[in-house]
């Protein structure tokens, strides 16, 4: 494929000027491949059809995403498909976001017809590019020829085949693939364009050939249809990560995980990957329609998810629907050990930890809190202590000022109450002075009764 602008490969040996130029070019002429839609995308859309990514400008994710998004619409334009590219600014066009179902940013959804498809992968070039030519195709693909079976075989890990003729199984698989194109694709084929190796129970039938092997849809063991192709349209063994058990979420399957460090070669850590390899493999039939198995690289995510800190490598079941998960109580040494731990979760003698109530909430809110906090610190020291000594400092002077308050309005209380004790203690001494006082009078008086009694008396006498 020829490069979509070989001028940036000049850009370097380019005098400043000339150099800041060709990059303006270079990013126009990228952006060029993406229209900027308006509040008339929806009455000039016609029967187009659309890849459009729903935007915020203060969004930093839709940021990431404008490089990534500027090179899907580029390889789009110059593959000759028939899908067209834009984005929108949702924030400046809310009704038109809130009538395709946009809650939030970026969202990237494929417009076709009347249905609007949403892309909810990983926002990668390639991803997105063989989405939307998955969608943008038709819902069922034939396969004329054995060839073109081996040729779509060998490109796809997973791919479901409807065999037959017309027949209510077959309206209800175009019915599953209008839902599930999102996810996976849907052929059909006569019986002699299969191999020899696959026989088929009766006709019409619908197959999944996957992990080397193939399986048949039994109505009676599988149950609905579109429920049967969600829980296959998975691998048997898986790499996991966090977009995968997202989409695991809707299976209903239990989530069996190694979780283990792909970069140490011990036998700890290979011995596990192996052992939760072959119960998916060996024990398929027993497991299949519960569990789903694979490994996760490294502990952060799944310690973050299950708000605990696990020593790896050790094995963890999720149950993805309630976000409760089970732990062995010994180490997984054996198939055999795995085995019987998967057992014993499908009989209730393993305990749940975790789950979906209200003080797991609760527990989340504060781990949230606990993790955003140190991530600000260890990303930027000084950024954290911005964001959180400033606020505490001033809630630490008001504090400070209050009590300060408190305490000086409590000495003057107590001055002003020794004040009038002391006031009192003087009008009581000066009580006592006047009162001292008058005795004294009192006592002269009656000295002078006295004397004059005893001058009554001596006159009697004589």
């Amino acid at each position: 494929m020829p490069l979509p602008c070989p001028a940036i490969y000049l850009l370097p040996f380019l005098p400043p000027p000339l150099f800041l130029t060709a990059a303006a070019l270079v990013l126009t002429l990228d952006a060029a491949f993406v229209e900027d839609l308006d509040d008339s995308f929806k009455d000039n859309r016609k029967d187009d059809i659309w890849l459009v990514d729903f935007y915020a400008p203060w969004c930093g994710h839709c940021k990431k995403l404008e490089p990534v998004w500027n090179e899907v619409g580029i390889e789009i334009r110059s593959s000759g498909s028939p899908v067209k590219v834009g984005k929108m600014d949702a924030t400046s066009y809310s009704s038109i976001a809130s009538e395709y179902g946009v809650r939030g940013y970026p969202t990237i959804k494929l417009l076709k017809g009347d249905l609007a498809y949403n892309y909810r992968g990983p926002r990668t070039k390639d991803d997105i590019i063989e989405f939307a030519n998955r969608v943008a195709g038709p819902l069922i693909r034939p396969l004329p020829s054995q060839q073109m079976f081996e040729h779509v075989h060998k490109r796809h890990r997973v791919l479901f085949l409807y065999v037959g003729g017309e027949s209510p199984l077959k309206e209800k698989y175009i019915e599953v693939a209008s839902e599930l194109i999102v996810y996976t694709y849907f052929f059909s084929a006569s019986e002699e364009v299969l191999p020899e190796y696959v026989t088929l129970p009766e006709l019409p039938a619908v197959a999944v050939f996957k992990d080397g092997t193939y399986f048949v849809y039994d109505e009676y063991e599988d149950g609905d249809l579109s429920s049967w192709i969600n829980r296959e349209r998975f691998q048997g063994y898986l790499n996991v990560d966090g977009f995968t058990l997202y989409e695991l979420g809707d299976t209903g399957k239990l989530v069996a995980i190694a979780i283990i460090d792909d970069k140490n070669s011990s036998a700890e850590h290979t011995r596990l990957k192996s052992v939760i390899q072959e119960v998916a493999k060996d024990y398929r039939d027993h497991f299949h329609r519960n569990f789903q198995f694979g490994h996760m690289d490294g502990n952060d995510y799944i310690n973050s998810l299950l708000m605990d800190d696990l020593t790896i490598p050790t094995v963890v079941v999720l149950n993805t629907s309630n976000q409760q998960y089970f732990l062995p109580d010994k180490r997984i040494e054996s198939t055999e050990d795995l085995v019987q731990f998967i057992n014993n979760i499908l009989d209730g003698t393993v305990e749940a930890q975790g789950g979906d109530g209200f003080l797991q909430r609760i527990k989340r809110i504060i781990y949230d809190a606990k993790s955003t906090v140190m991530s600000v610190f260890k990303s930027s020291p000084l950024l954290g202590c911005f964001l959180f000594g400033l606020p505490l400092g001033v809630i630490s002077i008001m504090c400070y000022g209050i009590c300060t308050v408190d305490s000086f309005g409590g000495v003057e209380e107590n001055e002003t109450s020794k004040k009038e004790t002391g006031d009192r203690e003087l009008t009581d001494e000066g009580s006592e002075e006047e009162q001292e006082q008058e005795n004294k009078e009192k006592s002269a008086e009656l000295s002078d009764g006295e004397h004059g009694q005893k001058h009554i008396f001596d006159k009697k006498k004589d």
